[in-house]
């Protein structure tokens, strides 16, 4: 039953922001909603409410994965920056996704190389 609920309330974080984009024509409302670390934070949830019983264990994954993230979310904040701008040059919306993933692919593998130097 949990999981059905982590479903439906990270299905309804998405429609709330593509309705909030895309219906109510406010795409800066839309882009704060999606910017907040909601995922981070029912993720967050979840491990606390799943490893309740070990708590030990739940600190140390709640404090990983929080580093994690931290770590990863900047090599995908160009993506923001490239993606806008290959649309205004007049990019096929397929092909600049592309591009976007592409680099943030790339800038992801880098990051996690650099990380494993980092923990070894």
């Amino acid at each position: 039953m949990l999981a059905i609920i982590k479903i439906l309330l990270s299905a309804v974080l998405i429609y709330l922001v593509n309705e909030v984009v895309v219906a109510r024509s406010k795409p800066l409302l839309g882009a704060l909603i999606a910017s907040l670390p909601l995922t981070s934070l029912l993720t967050f949830l979840w491990i606390w409410i799943d490893l309740k019983d070990r708590p030990a264990e739940q600190v140390e994954k709640l404090a990983a994965h929080s580093t994690g993230v931290f770590w990863f979310v900047l090599p995908s904040l160009p993506m923001f920056l490239i993606f806008p701008a290959l649309l205004r040059r007049g990019l096929h919306f397929g092909l600049s996704i592309t591009v976007c993933i592409v680099v943030t692919m790339a800038l992801y593998a880098a990051t996690a190389y650099l990380l494993r130097g980092v923990r070894s």
